[in-house]
């Protein structure tokens, strides 16, 4: 997700201004992708540069607020309706250090699984406790749950890897 597409998401609710963006942003990926402020404000200007948003004026306070245009809301439509692709997402160092693991000469790869199965599972049992504790809005609940599942397919890769290297000794 590109940090401009979750901008004009919640630009589409109405005219926002860049910190209240940074906070509505962190809260509805459930704080995994904290921004930076100027990190917001350099999005706003690219956008207003390519036409996407608007300043709006100001709200009552003063603060310059942004709005999107229908240029911006096009932009926006054309990412919600595109699938993400498997090969658009990040590399995943767990994959790696286990492949890497394998390839090392005098590498426990049996412990590297162990070490890893075991913060897995801490980690899950975290997200468990958080998700009956979970009081915030459904943004924060689905992206609660999808690092649940992953953590859960985590482990279930975890022991087909397993059952791969005993049948391979």
């Amino acid at each position: 997700m590109s940090i401009r597409h979750g901008m004009l998401a919640l630009l589409s609710a109405g005219p926002r201004y860049g910190y209240q963006l940074k906070q509505e942003f962190e809260a509805s990926t459930g704080a995994t992708w904290p921004l930076n402020i100027g990190q917001v404000y350099t999005t706003l200007s690219r956008m207003e540069r390519d036409g996407l948003v608007e300043p709006g004026g100001a709200d009552d306070q003063g603060r310059s607020v942004y709005t999107i245009t229908e240029a911006g809301r096009e932009d926006l439509e054309r990412w919600f309706s595109t699938p993400v692709g498997q090969s658009d997402r990040p590399r995943d160092e767990l994959v790696i250090k286990l492949a890497m693991a394998v390839a090392a000469q005098d590498t426990d790869v049996a412990r590297v699984i162990l070490t890893q199965r075991t913060a897995t599972m801490r980690a899950l049992q975290d997200l468990t406790r958080a998700k009956r504790a979970h009081t915030g809005g459904l943004a924060q609940r689905l992206v609660l749950d999808s690092t649940i599942f992953k953590a859960e397919a985590e482990q279930r890769w975890l022991d087909h890897c397993e059952a791969v290297l005993k049948e391979k000794a």
